[in-house]
């Protein structure tokens, strides 16, 4: 008797196939973008927020606890309106300025004349020059016998003028900012002549075909595209400005005082931490307020800008 064979094993069906098992979750990762501006963070956390923090408590703390009477010492102090009258002056005439010849001369060499390489060179020269330095080249030339009335006496122009005399508060202006001016326009004009080289050319020439004049592509077409780089510029030398000290120093001392020159006196003369500490609050809060106004005033208007 024979049997019959074995019936072939069916497939199973999908439905008949059990589930596999759910895969673990994986552990949330930390972005690499977080991992790599971290460091950043952290450097920029301890060489700025706590300073900042430390100075807040000095300025308003005492031995007994929280204070005004450091705040009410630096308003009492009649040095502090005076240097705070005479940052705010050199502020106003020194920038515009600034802009005005750094402008200049970055447009002339956007010309590229003969030598345009070795005028950018010589202008830049007093970037490498650090400001004590500064001021000491132009001591040599204010002081009672120094190079400007050697000059005039040899011209019989007068036997000399006290120019950084207490009495002169005019001319130790007048020398402050020509000292700054000479050190610090060169950082603007390497700002800008940065911007202008990511200018196009090709939107200044169709202008030129269509009639516009020099002035007319400089307000419509150039300034317009070199708003973002003016806009660094302008912040980052109204809050170096804001900090002048070493030049004003070195030709003047206390005789004419800014705001970073009573925050020395204060801490180094004085002795005293706690109104230094509130000095240069003041200075920080005038930093921010420029540059909160240079955004909204600068800003875009195609994009909105900051708000």
């Amino acid at each position: 008797m024979t049997t019959a064979p074995d019936p072939a094993p069916s497939e199973p069906s999908p439905a008949a196939v059990p589930p596999r098992p759910a895969r673990r979750r994986r552990r949330s990762r930390v972005p690499t973008a977080a991992l790599l501006v971290a460091p950043s963070v952290v450097f920029l956390a301890a060489l700025f927020l706590w300073p900042i923090a430390v100075g807040v408590g000095q300025a308003f703390t005492g031995a007994d606890g929280p204070t005004l009477a450091h705040l009410r010492r630096m308003v009492d102090d009649p040095y502090f309106w005076t240097a705070t009258r005479n940052t705010a002056l050199l502020i106003v005439v020194l920038i515009p300025l600034q802009f005005a010849f750094a402008l200049t001369m970055a447009l002339l060499l956007r010309e590229r004349p003969r030598l345009s390489s070795f005028y950018f060179y010589v202008w830049c020269v007093p970037l490498a020059i650090s400001d004590l330095a500064a001021g000491l080249v132009w001591l040599s030339i204010f002081a009672d016998r120094g190079y400007l009335n050697s000059t005039l006496a040899w011209l019989g122009l007068g036997d000399g003028f006290a120019w950084l005399s207490y009495d002169n508060q005019t001319t130790m202006f007048v020398a402050v900012l020509l000292a700054e001016l000479w050190r610090a326009t060169s950082l603007v004009l390497v700002i800008v002549v940065a911007g202008l080289q990511n200018i196009p050319r090709d939107y200044d020439e169709a202008a030129a075909v269509f009639g516009a004049t020099y002035w007319q592509r400089l307000r419509y077409v150039i300034l317009p595209q070199l708003r973002p780089s003016l806009q660094v510029a302008l912040i980052l030398r109204t809050i170096l400005g804001l900090q002048t000290f070493a030049v004003a120093q070195a030709l003047t001392g206390r005789s004419f005082p800014l705001l970073v020159g009573e925050t020395y006196q204060w801490y180094v003369t004085l002795q005293n931490e706690h109104v230094s500490a509130a000095i240069a609050l003041v200075i920080l809060l005038m930093s921010l307020g420029t540059a909160v106004v240079y955004l909204r005033v600068l800003r875009d208007p195609s994009t909105g800008g900051v708000r």
